[in-house]
């Protein structure tokens, strides 16, 4: 079993290409023989990521809360879980979009695994088109990073990029920046090689009486469950689901041209073919739209 087994929390906003991210850490980590598990929170409780990374025994999706807070216990328990029967060589936590990436840090220092986790860091995902995202809890996850990845770099001309390029200096200046398209980040760049010490400062929450002790308000959000309707084309099929996103909305959708995949951020809205990604049969029809409460 690994004597320390270093850990990475991906944060980042609603829609920023986190779980896409991950899905290459994966791919990258399976051509390189690497045991890496993940852990992916979802705020909403229908459970998409698990399907959309396909990461078989080694993926544990935890959903219907945030890791950062409600569901720390939760995370701790995988976390032993995961050490004790796949004993993996990195392990990365996909944390929810409303989640502080900081503070799913501090749960990494508990008694109940700090004895084994090693390295941590933590790479804040930044969608390049929503970089002028005023909500404060964009920046206090970006000004979490020990790294930044500006992404979707491809979604926006020059001025855009020197725009969202800038906002991350603003709020993360001493955190280095890679910029990329698709969450195309290399496995070597989020899991440096060689030991660091951890930083001693750290502070877990307290833990004798057994309960969380971090959290922070998710009131002005709401994750909404919708069934769309079969038998529409997709163009159909997308006005429907347009009419009714909010800020994120992903799930899968059949089609008259077939099953699709939904993936919203903000005003933009995709259905594409799943390909070689086994879609569960439960989940087909069924999208989750997470949306500022009115």
């Amino acid at each position: 079993m690994n004597a320390r087994v270093p850990v990475l929390v991906v944060g980042g906003f609603l829609g920023s290409g986190k779980t896409t991210l991950v899905r290459h850490l994966l791919a990258e980590a399976q051509r390189e023989g690497v045991r890496m598990a993940v852990i992916s929170n979802e705020f909403g409780a229908l459970g998409i990521d698990a399907a959309l990374l396909a990461g078989g025994d080694q993926l544990v999706e935890l959903a219907g809360g945030c890791v950062c807070c409600s569901l720390s216990n939760e995370l701790l328990q995988t976390l032993r879980t995961l050490r004790e029967r796949v004993d993996p060589d990195r392990i990365v936590i996909e944390t929810s979009g409303l989640a502080l990436p900081f503070d799913t840090q501090l749960h990494l220092y508990r008694p109940q695994v700090r004895g084994w986790i090693g390295d941590e860091a933590c790479v804040v995902v930044v969608d390049a088109e929503r970089a002028g995202e005023t909500d404060p809890l964009f920046a206090e996850q970006v000004q979490s990073a020990d790294l930044v990845v500006l992404n979707k770099l491809d979604l926006v001309d020059d001025a855009g990029a020197t725009a969202a390029r800038a906002r991350v200096a603003e709020l993360a200046p001493d955190a280095p920046v890679l910029e990329v398209v698709h969450g195309l980040v290399p496995l070597g760049a989020c899991f440096p090689s060689g030991p660091r010490e951890r930083a001693p400062d750290l502070h877990a929450p307290h833990d004798h009486d057994g309960h969380d002790h971090a959290h922070h308000d998710h009131s002005g959000w709401e994750s909404v469950e919708l069934a769309v309707p079969e038998g529409m084309s997709e163009a159909a099929a997308w006005d429907w689901i347009f009419e009714r996103r909010g800020v994120r909305t992903k799930g899968f959708a059949r089609t008259t041209e077939g099953v699709r995949v939904v993936q919203g951020v903000g005003r933009r809205l995709e259905l594409v073919p799943p390909g070689d990604l086994p879609v569960p049969a439960s989940l087909v029809g069924r999208i989750v739209v997470i949306r500022r409460r009115s």
